[in-house]
C-alpha cells in the first residue's frame, strides 16, 4: 500500500512565505507587476534597438548548431534510477534491524517529518548548537547585544541580521579553527525595535539597519569532541562590511557615466552592498556575494530601464532617501546602477577592499559560484531572481595561478574583470503540444532538450546590437531581452557538481506563469501557475565548460508526490520526501545534492533536504531538517562531518513585533527573536549520513 509522509495544510495565504516577509525581503516584488514585459526584444526611451534580421538568423543558427551537438553531450548517459519493489525498511530511510537508516550515502539518516515545530528539527542521532546569532559582537571594543539599547555603532561591530550565504573556509596554522563568511540578506525594522513607525522611523534605527546589512566575516572554533562550533570574537580576521563600508568598482564598466554621481565622479568607489542573498566560494580563496532585490531601497525611480529592474516610483518601505540622497533617485539618478553585481571578498586580508565585479553582469543575483575549466579558466553560474528572468555564466579570459603566493593572489583577485559573459537559451526536444502546463509528462518521458549560451559581452566589445558593452553590463536584463533568452521560474541558486560537472539551477516558483499576457509553460518550465518549483540540470563538455552548447532536462519537479506532476529523478515517490521551493543548493563530498527551501506551500516549515544524483538511488531524496516557525533555510554546508544553516527572518509572520513575537526561537519565552547560524553533527561522531 502506497504510504507517504504526512502533509500539513496549507496557510490562508496560500504560500509558506509570509506578507510581512514579501514586504521587507523583496519589496513585495511578487505583488508588482513582472519587470520582464518584453517579448524578447525590448525596446525603451534609454537603450533604443533593435536585432537586426542578419544578427536574427545568425543567432537562430547557433541554436541549431548546439541543439544538434547537446545530443551528444554526457547527460543524456546519465544513469536512471530504476523502479523496484519496496524492501522492507526502505520507505523513507526508516532503519533495518540492526538501526541504521538505509539510503544513498551521505544520505543514511531517517528524514524528519513535515512538521511546524517552533525549533530546528533534527534526524534523530543528530545533535544541534547556535553557532552565532545576531548582534553577537565580533569586533574589539564592540558591546555585548541589548535590543533595548542597540546604536548604530555597536551594530557595526556585530554580527549582521538575517544571515543567507555561508561559507567556510580553513584558516592555516589556527588548530580546529576556519574562517565562517555570511551574507546579511535585509532587516526586518518590524521585528527588531520596539513600537517601530514605519511611516517614520528615526535615523539611529536607519543607520543601524544600514549596519546590519552586508557580509560579516568571523573566526570560529570546533570543539573536537562535538560538532559544535563558536565565534572567536576580536579575532584579527573578524570584520563586519555594511551600507557604509568602501567598495572598489573594477572591470570593463569601472569608470563608465552610468556609474558616476555627485559623490563618486569616477564611478569606481561605491559605498555600501545591500541584499546579499546567496553567493560562492572560489577556488583560489576569495567569496562572492550576489546583491539581488536592490531595487527596492531607492525611491522615485523613473526610467524605462528603472522599470525593468523593478525600482518603484514612489517613497520606499524604509525610508531611506530621508537620510541620504544617494538613495532617491530625483537627486541621484545612478546610484541604483552601482548595486545588482557580484562582490568578491578576500576573508584572508582585513585590510582589503571588496570588490564590485562588473564582468559578471548586473541583475538580481542570487548567486554566484564558479567552477574550474581544464585549461584553469574560472567559469561562474549566476541565476537571475525574478519571475520570467535568465540565468547566466561567465567564463574568464584568464588562467588560476595556483599556490598561496603574493603573486598568485593578487593575479586571482584579477580572475572575473575579464572574459565573456553569456546568457541561456533553452529548447526542448518535444512537441509543443505535448507541454500542456500541468506537468504532464512528454511522449518520451522526460522534460529535456538542449541550449546555447548567447554571448551578451567580452571585455569592451558588444555581442548585443543596439547596445554598448557598458550598457550590457549595467543594463544586462535588457541584454538578455534582446537576445531572446528563455524566461525561467525565477533562477536562484546554481551549483556545478564537483564529481560529475554538472550543474543544478533551483527554480524556485513562478504563480504567473500561463496567466493571460504571461508566458505559458514551455519544456523547461512545464507547469502554469507553478508554486513548487523544479531543479535543472544541465551538461557543457566537461573538458570545456566554456562551450556554448549545453544538453539539459528537469532533475526534480518539487511538489506533493502524490501529485502525478511531481518527479524525482525516475526515483519512486513513495519513497521520497515531500519538497516545496527550492532555493539555495550545495554538495557533500559524496556528490549529493543539498537542496534548502524559501515559502514552501505543503503546509511545513521551510527545511534542508538531501537528494542522491548518481547511482541506481538517484533522486531519493530526504529531509534533513527544518526550521522555526516564519523562518527560511539558507546557506547550507555539508562537511564530512558537520552541518551548517543560516536559519533567516525567524517569527516572521504576519501580524509579528517586537511586542508579539510569532516565535521564541532561539533563546526562549521573553527574548527577542534573532536569526542564527546552526550546526548540526552526529552524536555518535561519525560522518553525516553514513
Amino acid at each position: 500500500m502506497r504510504k507517504l509522509l504526512p502533509l500539513l495544510s496549507t496557510n490562508p495565504h496560500g504560500g509558506g512565505r509570509s506578507a510581512l516577509t514579501c514586504r521587507y525581503r523583496c519589496g513585495d516584488a511578487c505583488f508588482h507587476e513582472v519587470p520582464n514585459t518584453s517579448d524578447n526584444e525590448y525596446v525603451g526611451d534609454v537603450i533604443a534597438g533593435a536585432l537586426s534580421r542578419r544578427s536574427a538568423l545568425r543567432a537562430a543558427a547557433v541554436v541549431t548548431v548546439a541543439s544538434a551537438a547537446g545530443g551528444a553531450l554526457a547527460l543524456g548517459n546519465a544513469p536512471e534510477a530504476v523502479a523496484r519493489p519496496q524492501q522492507p525498511g526502505t520507505g523513507h530511510g526508516h532503519g533495518h534491524g540492526s538501526g541504521k537508516a538505509d539510503g544513498a550515502r551521505g544520505l543514511r539518516f531517517t528524514p524528519v517529518a513535515p512538521n511546524t515545530a517552533d525549533k530546528v528539527t533534527v534526524p534523530a542521532g543528530y545533535s544541534q548548537n547556535v553557532v552565532i546569532r545576531w548582534g553577537e559582537p565580533i569586533l574589539r571594543g564592540a558591546p555585548a547585544f541589548d535590543s533595548e539599547k542597540q546604536t548604530a555603532k555597536a551594530q557595526a561591530g556585530q554580527f549582521g541580521y538575517n544571515n543567507d550565504f555561508l561559507s567556510l573556509l580553513p584558516l592555516r596554522g589556527e588548530h580546529d579553527r576556519q574562517v565562517l563568511v555570511a551574507n546579511h540578506e535585509y532587516t526586518d525594522e518590524v521585528l527588531m525595535f520596539r513600537g517601530y513607525d514605519a511611516a517614520d522611523p528615526t535615523r539611529e534605527q536607519v543607520e543601524i539597519a544600514w549596519a546590519a546589512h552586508g557580509l560579516s566575516v568571523v573566526v570560529v572554533q570546533e570543539e573536537h569532541r562535538t560538532g559544535k562550533l563558536a565565534p572567536v570574537a576580536r579575532h584579527h580576521l573578524n570584520r563586519r562590511l555594511h551600507t557604509t563600508s568602501e567598495f572598489r568598482v573594477t572591470g570593463p564598466a569601472a569608470g563608465s557615466a552610468l556609474l558616476r554621481t555627485s559623490v563618486d565622479p569616477t564611478g569606481r568607489k561605491v559605498l555600501g552592498t545591500l541584499n546579499n542573498c546567496a553567493g560562492g566560494t572560489t577556488p583560489w580563496g576569495t567569496t562572492l556575494h550576489g546583491e539581488e532585490n536592490f531595487n527596492q531601497y531607492f525611491a522615485n525611480g523613473s526610467s524605462a530601464t528603472d522599470k525593468r529592474y523593478g525600482v518603484g516610483t514612489g517613497a520606499t518601505e524604509r525610508k531611506w532617501e530621508r537620510f541620504d540622497k544617494r538613495f532617491d533617485l530625483k537627486q541621484e539618478p545612478n546610484e541604483v546602477h552601482r548595486f545588482g553585481w557580484v562582490v568578491e571578498l578576500d576573508p584572508y586580508d582585513p585590510d582589503s577592499t571588496p570588490r564590485k565585479r562588473t564582468a559578471l553582469g548586473r541583475f538580481k543575483h542570487e548567486a554566484a559560484q564558479p567552477r574550474l575549466t581544464d585549461d584553469g579558466r574560472p567559469v561562474v553560474y549566476m541565476g537571475d531572481d525574478e519571475r520570467f528572468d535568465y540565468f547566466y555564466k561567465f567564463v574568464s579570459g584568464k588562467r588560476m595561478k595556483k599556490g598561496n603566493s603574493r603573486a598568485a593572489r593578487e593575479h586571482n583577485l584579477t580572475l572575473l574583470d575579464e572574459g565573456t559573459l553569456y546568457v541561456a537559451k533553452l529548447t526542448g526536444d518535444s512537441p509543443a503540444a505535448e507541454i500542456d502546463g500541468t506537468g504532464k509528462h512528454p511522449a518520451d518521458g522526460e522534460f529535456d532538450g538542449s541550449g546555447v549560451w548567447i554571448p551578451l559581452a567580452t571585455g569592451d566589445v558588444s555581442h548585443v546590437p543596439g547596445m554598448t558593452a557598458e550598457e550590457v553590463y549595467v543594463f544586462t536584463r535588457l541584454a538578455g531581452d534582446k537576445v531572446g533568452a528563455t524566461k525561467m521560474d525565477r533562477p536562484e541558486d546554481v551549483e556545478p557538481s564537483p564529481r560529475t560537472g554538472r550543474v543544478y539551477v533551483a527554480l524556485t516558483n513562478n504563480t504567473d506563469r500561463g496567466k493571460p499576457g504571461k508566458a505559458g509553460a514551455d519544456e523547461a518550465n512545464p507547469r502554469n501557475l507553478n508554486k513548487h518549483g523544479q531543479i535543472l540540470e544541465l551538461a557543457e563538455n566537461w573538458d570545456d565548460p566554456a562551450s556554448d552548447g549545453f544538453a539539459w532536462r528537469l532533475f526534480l519537479v518539487a511538489g506533493d508526490p502524490n501529485d502525478p506532476a511531481t518527479y524525482f529523478a525516475g526515483y519512486p515517490k513513495e519513497k521520497v520526501s515531500p519538497i516545496s521551493c527550492p532555493d539555495n543548493v550545495a554538495f557533500d563530498p559524496h556528490g549529493n545534492l543539498w537542496i534548502s527551501t524559501d515559502g514552501a506551500q505543503l503546509g511545513s516549515h521551510d527545511g534542508l533536504f538531501g537528494v542522491a544524483t548518481q547511482g541506481e538511488r538517484r533522486g531519493e531524496l530526504k529531509q534533513f531538517l527544518t526550521v522555526p516557525k516564519g523562518a527560511e533555510t539558507c546557506g547550507p554546508i555539508i562537511q564530512d562531518r558537520r552541518v551548517l544553516v543560516a536559519v533567516q527572518h525567524p517569527g516572521e509572520i504576519d501580524g509579528a513585533s517586537v511586542e508579539k513575537p510569532a516565535s521564541v526561537w532561539p533563546d526562549g519565552p521573553g527574548k527577542i527573536v534573532r536569526p542564527s547560524v546552526v550546526a548540526v553533527w552526529r552524536t555518535d561522531g561519525r560522518d553525516i549520513g553514513v
